[in-house]
């Protein structure tokens, strides 16, 4: 043998292990004993081994107690039971934590050999860690956060224009909805021939937050574009002042835009269901003659 190979044998019976020594120790092998299973934990943490032989009848923890916590914390180390009380139960619990192989006392020297000598033949386990292959192929953690950052600097920025668009977008549904609501119960109504002015009259109402919001957007933008263009007019006599008039009309065009954009968002909706409302009232008074 090439290299020395490292057994523990754990039994509380001492003659056990001294038979191991004897047998093995002559094969290039180096016996370790233990007498129970607490001990021998303590020397697997601080050493490898190439084998574990241990007895299956101990005071404390038993011998198949011990192949688990042998085998989930060191699983490609092999395991081999020794026995003078096999039970089917034992040997299921055995097999189900990965032993090796059993032995039944009483022990022979060409036994100790043989399972040694198999134990050590059998192929190693090799482990293949999930999670490091998973981080080889992750991001670095200084990349994820910066891409965290910017996500959240995004959201940040994009927060109040989401604002917007829900404070928008709902009242516009909500009227759509009544609007719709109404007609439906005016059409069905023995009323209906006086359709035409509730219509009217429930439009302006729905409809007279939103002019009141044009309003108050288009008299200030009215007011800074007639004094715009009178202080425009004075410039224009003056060269120099035409360079000026030139560049700030260029800034006013920056940044007009953004409430250009949004006195759109807001004015062609309103357009839009005040055309579909005198559709509607129109077809209903049509209706209503025809009746």
């Amino acid at each position: 043998m090439s290299a020395l190979r490292k057994v523990l044998v754990v039994d509380d019976d001492a003659v056990v292990g001294k038979s191991f020594n004897r047998v093995l120790s002559s094969k290039g092998y180096v016996v370790t004993t233990a007498q129970n299973a607490h001990e021998a934990l303590k020397q697997i943490r601080e050493q490898e081994f190439d084998v574990v032989f241990t007895d299956i009848k101990m005071p404390g923890m038993d011998g198949v107690e011990l192949a688990e916590r042998v085998k989930s914390s060191r699983p490609w180390t092999p395991v081999v039971i020794i026995t003078g009380f096999g039970t089917t139960e034992n040997e299921s619990r055995a097999k189900a934590a990965g032993v090796s192989d059993f032995m039944r006392k009483p022990l022979s020297p060409e036994m100790i050999e043989a399972s040694a000598a198999k134990a050590m033949s059998a192929p190693v386990l090799t482990i293949v860690q999930a999670p490091e292959i998973s981080r080889s192929k992750a991001l670095p953690v200084e990349v994820l956060e910066k891409q965290n950052g910017l996500k959240s600097l995004a959201l940040a920025l994009a927060a109040p224009f989401i604002g917007l668009a829900y404070a928008v977008l709902l009242p516009l549904i909500g009227v759509a909805m009544l609007a719709w609501i109404g007609g439906k119960a005016l059409v069905q109504s023995q009323a209906a021939k006086r359709a035409p002015t509730y219509l009217k009259n429930v439009a302006l109402f729905f409809a007279a937050p939103f002019i009141g919001l044009v309003y108050a957007m288009s008299l200030p933008l009215v007011g800074i574009s007639i004094l715009a263009w009178s202080a425009g007019k004075a410039m224009m006599a003056n060269p120099k002042g035409r360079k000026v008039l030139t560049a700030l009309a260029t800034a006013g065009k920056l940044v007009a835009a953004p409430f250009i954009g949004l006195a759109y968002a807001v004015v062609m909706p309103l357009f839009g269901i005040a055309m579909l409302l005198g559709l509607g009232t129109k077809a209903l008074f049509t209706a209503n003659r025809t009746a």
